[in-house]
């Protein structure tokens, strides 16, 4: 597994509690690492520092290595989640109209491009159908975060929602639609600025109903 595998146990406070916002010291593990870990991430780091052409044992550069370890651990701490904690039961009888969708939009999120380990950022919106159930309203930014924090390409990450809301929501359908800037593309590459990409994913009567889908389009702007 990954050098996150043996936190799935944290809770939710935990996870709240597991640096975001604190200063380490440069000597700190982060939680969400054992120590092995955060000693292989600052070697590795060392290493590339070497062999870019830089003195590691510079003033600037003394401490990085351990800071890096540590924003990776914060960075991509989807790893140490999963769906069933994050709703944590919180799922509710709610008479609602039927056929009626439930709309989440701006949902603002945070990711790491696979390829060359770059941020990608944006928005992502959510559109679901309940059944018999609704979920508490701040378990979907929770998902969307949960996937977001890992190595991602935007496509992948689009399906991971998708399908995580619709095998735990019993929804009739779901639709998830993301908007990315990445900066693999504006910082190295074709270097292009300002270039936003969207990608969708459609379940259950989503996939078959154009008037569905365009009301969702109409009601987060698109």
């Amino acid at each position: 597994m990954t050098a996150f595998s043996d936190h799935w146990s944290l809770t939710d406070d935990e996870l709240a509690q597991s640096g975001n916002g604190r200063n380490f010291n440069d000597n700190e593990i982060h939680p969400l690492l054992s120590r092995d870990s955060q000693m292989a991430i600052e070697d590795a780091v060392r290493q590339i520092l070497v062999n870019v052409g830089e003195d590691i044992e510079r003033d600037g550069l003394i401490g990085t290595p351990g800071r890096v370890a540590r924003a990776y651990a914060e960075l991509l701490e989807g790893y140490t989640q999963n769906v069933e904690t994050l709703i944590n039961g919180a799922m509710f009888d709610v008479e609602y109209g039927d056929g009626e969708m439930i709309v989440v939009s701006d949902i603002e999120y945070n990711s790491m491009c696979e390829h060359h380990m770059l941020p990608f950022s944006g928005k992502a919106h959510v559109a679901y159908i309940p059944n018999q159930k609704v979920v508490g309203l701040s378990k979907i930014p929770r998902i969307v975060d949960m996937f977001a924090r890992r190595l991602q390409v935007q496509e992948q990450l689009t399906n991971q929602i998708a399908d995580a809301l619709n095998d735990h929501l019993d929804a009739a359908g779901v639709m998830v639609v993301v908007e990315g800037h990445h900066t693999c593309a504006s910082l190295r590459g074709v270097k292009k600025h300002g270039v936003n990409m969207t990608t969708t994913s459609k379940r259950g009567t989503f996939k078959t109903d154009a008037a569905l889908r365009d009301e969702f389009y109409h009601l987060i702007g698109k």
